[in-house]
């Protein structure tokens, strides 16, 4: 696996410290409230069990599995909720956890569907931001780091469901995807 990757951007020991900042500051704002937490899976299962235990708050868990991608590299642009929240939203505070904002496409879909259910506010929280890429009108109220337009791989983001594993996240050689 790892002589797939090209180069290493962020890694285990970055990737660490960059959840706690962002715990600590969930925290801050959140304080003396009580947060629904709601990954978006597969990618972000990694990170949301990292974050979760980084925020120092009261917090519920739930997940979400969506699909945009298919097994290629870029969003399809249409959204399938493949599993819904397990837990009403209603009146709470929810943060949604995401592992990637690429084109957008997926989140913007998912705020839409979630405003719906009268939450009583509305935060994403991404390990990455890839705005080069952005299709839609959204941007994450919290950002772990900002990436070049490249695939990325590791700390739970895939490519055809491998890599997930890898310590670290960095970019796929070109070679393995056929980019």
């Amino acid at each position: 696996m790892h002589q797939d990757v090209e180069k290493i951007l962020f890694s285990q020991e970055q990737l660490q410290a960059r959840v706690r900042e962002l715990g600590a500051q969930i925290t801050r704002d959140y304080a003396g409230k009580e947060v629904a937490v709601a990954a978006i899976l597969r990618g972000s299962y990694v990170f949301m069990a990292d974050l979760t235990r980084a925020i120092e708050l009261p917090i519920t868990v739930d997940f979400m599995s969506v699909s945009s991608y298919g097994s290629g590299t870029s969003s399809s642009g249409q959204v399938e909720i493949k599993k819904d929240l397990s837990d009403p939203i209603e009146g709470k505070e929810l943060l949604i956890v995401e592992d990637i904002l690429d084109s957008g496409n997926t989140l913007y879909y998912l705020s839409d569907v979630l405003r719906a259910r009268k939450p009583a506010s509305i935060r994403i929280c991404t390990l990455l931001d890839k705005p080069d890429r952005r299709t839609r009108p959204i941007r994450a109220d919290y950002v772990g780091f900002t990436i070049p337009d490249a695939f990325v791989v590791g700390y739970g983001l895939d490519y055809d469901e491998k890599y997930r594993n890898l310590p670290y996240i960095g970019i796929l050689k070109p070679s393995v995807y056929g980019g």
